[in-house]
């Protein structure tokens, strides 16, 4: 994962498997080739209460969860090296257990990222900003683009 301050600069872009999510991660490589950027994807699912937990260097998260989210990571790796290939920037992924919103915007500032991509939503069949991508427009510290 880029650190904060070294080389290029970073687009952050929220992934969850979703045709909106790949949509964002399509536009967040093309924007991060255009800047000589890197992408981080990060996906964050949210713990349920009630579930055994554990707590590590990351904080708590759920057991049943973690497999959950290895699973994820996998699946999402294998797309993120076909982006790499084809549009020669790099890719790292991101997993975190928390609200989606939340981690997003965290990782964006801890890697003070040059822009925080989102999906929209479908909602009655039209695209619009969800609750996440609204949440993150009013809170991010760096600008928030919400693809279709």
């Amino acid at each position: 994962m880029p650190a904060e301050g070294d080389g290029p600069g970073t687009v952050v872009v929220g992934v969850d498997g979703s045709p909106a999510s790949l949509n964002a991660l399509a536009w967040a490589a093309g924007q991060a080739r255009r800047q000589r950027s890197t992408v981080l994807a990060v996906h964050a699912r949210t713990v349920l209460p009630g579930l055994a937990t554990v707590t590590d260097r990351s904080g708590v998260v759920a057991l049943a969860a973690r497999a959950d989210l290895e699973e994820i990571a996998a699946e999402l790796t294998g797309r993120l090296r076909l982006i790499e290939g084809e549009l020669g920037v790099a890719v790292y992924l991101v997993v975190r257990a928390g609200d989606p919103a939340g981690v997003l915007a965290a990782v964006a500032e801890e890697v003070r990222a040059d822009a925080l991509v989102v999906g929209a939503s479908r909602s009655l069949g039209h695209r619009v900003a969800g609750s996440v991508a609204t949440r993150l427009c009013r809170n991010a510290r760096c600008p928030v683009t919400v693809v279709p």
